[in-house]
């Protein structure tokens, strides 16, 4: 059997992508290359020294699901990564946003439905919490209020994905809310590259760290948190790649759906990371302050524990090799996948 991940080429989906080959499982990568490079397939080759099929597809179009499906009958579950993920570009473009992130699952589940594949790992976000009512968030806290349009498209998807589960029990759904992903893998092979000005924290870092950009743009200063900058939990991405493996191995015993949040349960702040970057690589970031960005909130961090009881699994790296390797990344390939 083999697993099919959308969005594989992408910074999460890359990870995952070794982490399960490293695992002895037989992938199928789709992606449309919209915010990753077809070098990545390489380099994930490279690293594990395993082969897999690939599909450059869009989860728009429904005859290229079908197809990928129909040539590969031993797809016995998905891990669904692929989506638009800028908090900001998301409140420019919220039509955008709706369309290829909401119908493009429905099209991707309606096709799993019709090849009888009923198991199902999402790529869900801290977002659905909105503005939580207090930290550390635990996955009992509210859901819905989203501050922003990326934000409201996960929560749409975690709940048509309830409501596929609740019409048919043969399906079983994992939701994994990210917390912050950063980092790279250890090798410095694939690494986060976003078109264009990065929208992420990390990348902008580096690419300061390198200068390619002049500064950081801290946007607000005057938070509720210790340093009035926005506070969040950051997690290395190869836990989070680890966490699907756990997710997908658990919810195929247990059965029905669940919700866990991925995160470390430590808030770091902006500075703190600026600081704590400078400590890991010797290397000074210079930043300004901006005014907060639309539908930034204060402060997001997690509590894991359910997913250390549930799923055994739980974050192994700290923020020092969070930095270390984001940079690493960095110094390894200064043009990102552009060689």
């Amino acid at each position: 059997m083999s697993v099919l991940i959308t969005g594989g080429a992408g910074f999460i989906g890359s990870h995952t992508a070794v982490e399960f080959l490293n695992a002895g499982y037989d992938i199928v990568i789709m992606d449309n290359f919209s915010n990753s490079k077809p070098v990545v397939l390489d380099r994930i080759r490279e690293i594990t020294g395993r082969d897999f099929k690939f599909y450059k597809a869009d989860l728009l179009d429904s005859a290229s699901m079908d197809k990928i499906f129909d040539e590969n009958p031993d797809i016995d579950s998905v891990i669904h990564f692929a989506g638009f993920k800028a908090v900001g570009e998301s409140v420019a473009k919220p039509i955008e946003y709706y369309h290829n992130n909401v119908t493009g699952t429905l099209l991707l589940t309606d096709s799993m439905r019709r090849h009888g594949v009923k198991t199902i790992v999402f790529s869900s976000s801290a977002t659905v919490y909105g503005d939580p009512d207090e930290v550390p968030i635990k996955e009992t806290a509210r859901v819905g209020n989203a501050t922003n349009p990326y934000g409201e498209t996960k929560v749409m998807i975690e709940r048509i994905l309830k409501d596929i589960y609740v019409s048919d029990k043969e399906w079983n759904v994992a939701v994994l809310r990210y917390f912050n992903p950063i980092g790279a893998h250890a090798s410095g092979r694939i690494g986060e590259d976003p078109n264009g000005i990065p929208n992420n924290l990390m990348p902008y870092i580096t690419k300061v760290a390198m200068g390619k950009l002049p500064m950081l743009h801290v946007f607000g200063n005057d938070y509720d948190t210790h340093d009035g900058t926005g506070v969040r939990d950051y997690i290395h991405v190869v836990d989070l790649a680890k966490a699907h493996l756990k997710a997908l191995e658990a919810i195929v015993k247990i059965r029905g759906i669940d919700y866990f949040n991925i995160g470390t349960g430590k808030g770091y702040s902006v500075l703190d990371i600026v600081k704590a970057y400078k400590e890991a690589t010797g290397i000074e970031i210079p930043y300004v302050i901006d005014p907060r960005r639309p539908g930034d909130i204060a402060a997001c961090y997690a509590d894991p524990t359910k997913a250390r009881e549930i799923l055994g699994w739980e974050a192994e790296n700290g923020i020092l090799e969070m930095c270390r390797d984001s940079n690493n990344w960095q110094q390894n390939n200064p043009n990102g996948y552009d060689e």
